[in-house]
């Protein structure tokens, strides 16, 4: 979900492009939001870059490019650019009732119908202090057989707000791959000193693991490679109103 600030930036950006070819600068940005610095211009890019709306083009000054607009927004751009795939995209899963007016979802969209499997939902996972997991088994979810793909999968049900600017919040269920290895900026399910578990961005910096929050109230944490274990890659999740 886009913040009312994301959106009003990323609709900007993009008028300006259409009208002149190159992006807004900062101050330009910050101006029309009516912000008072430039270090909330950054999180807001870093949000939209994350959800994968924008792209920041390497070795230019003020190379922003608008890589998908929100579903509510006609994109009639000749040659639509596609998601970069280091980005994650959530494969957002939602009833098909009719919902009343939202700020545009993030990713894929999909309405529940068959064939769907039944996935262990695991309990409450912390999305901002880690806490210990409790796995119940006896619950399930229904999910679309589309988003599960090969391997094993279970769900955690996020308690917290620090991925909050990658789309995941407070309530939302995350769907899970089981793995043991992620790429370096997945956001995964870590196990933390055997006891923990947690839902953030995996970064290896040398020897040492850092878990990166999507939330700036919150601060990186950085282990060494024996104290942290991933349990999971996340692949979508799950949001109910």
């Amino acid at each position: 979900m886009l913040t009312k600030k994301q959106y009003e930036l990323l609709m900007f950006i993009e008028k300006r492009l259409k009208e002149s070819g190159v992006s807004p600068s900062f101050d330009e940005m910050k101006e029309a939001l009516g912000l008072k610095s430039k270090s909330g211009i950054h999180r807001l890019i870093t949000g939209l870059e994350e959800r994968g709306f924008l792209n920041r083009l390497p070795h230019r000054a003020r190379a922003l490019e608008v890589t998908r607009l929100p579903d509510n927004i006609k994109d009639d751009r000749a040659d639509p650019r596609p998601v970069p795939s280091r980005h994650f995209k959530p494969q957002l899963v939602r009833n098909a009732m009719p919902q009343p007016n939202r700020a545009p979802l993030p990713g894929r969209v999909v309405t529940i119908e068959s064939p769907s499997a039944q996935i262990p939902l695991w309990g409450r996972i912390a999305a901002g202090t880690p806490i210990e997991a409790m796995r119940d088994h006896s619950t399930t979810v229904d999910v679309p057989m589309s988003l599960l793909g090969s391997g094993e999968h279970y769900a955690l049900t996020i308690d917290g707000d620090s991925m909050i600017d990658a789309g995941i919040m407070d309530g939302d269920t995350v769907l899970v791959r089981s793995c043991d290895t992620a790429e370096n900026g997945t956001i995964v399910v870590a196990l933390v000193d055997e006891n923990e578990v947690t839902l953030k961005r995996l970064r290896r910096k040398g020897a040492s693991i850092a878990l990166e929050p999507a939330n700036t109230k919150y601060e990186t944490r950085i282990f060494g490679p024996d104290r942290v274990k991933v349990q999971g890659r996340l692949i979508g999740l799950i949001r109910s109103y």
